[in-house]
């Protein structure tokens, strides 16, 4: 059953690929979900450099005791704070397969609440 939950959000991954992609002005916001932590990168695709990253395994977020839903609205903040001070403001979002609900529906807000447009 796992192979082919993975499939499945292989495939969706590369169908938003096929539409979604990021320039150095508009940055690509690609989100990663593991069953413990979120990550999230900023990527210029043109290039293929990652701009900025954040997690919600970095100190500033994993000592605060809060859930994983919580943690990853403060990982948006993060990289929005992070594109903000490499001159980023507008991002377009990649959902990596995922639904946009729970965790990386709180990454989208996180961020959009720490100034970034998308």
């Amino acid at each position: 059953m796992a192979f082919d939950k993975a499939l499945r959000r292989q495939k969706i991954r590369y169908r938003i690929r096929k539409k979604v992609s990021g320039t150095s002005a508009t940055p690509r916001l690609a989100v990663f979900r593991s069953n413990k932590f979120t990550y999230c990168q900023l990527i210029d695709d043109e290039n293929g450099v990652t701009l900025a990253s954040a997690s919600s395994k970095e100190p500033g977020i994993a000592t605060q005791k809060v859930n994983k839903v919580a943690a990853s609205k403060l990982t948006g903040k993060l990289a929005a704070e992070r594109a903000l001070a490499a001159g980023i403001t507008t991002v377009v979002f990649d959902r990596g397969g995922y639904l946009y609900h729970g965790r990386v529906k709180a990454v989208a807000e996180g961020a959009r609440e720490g100034g970034l447009t998308f």
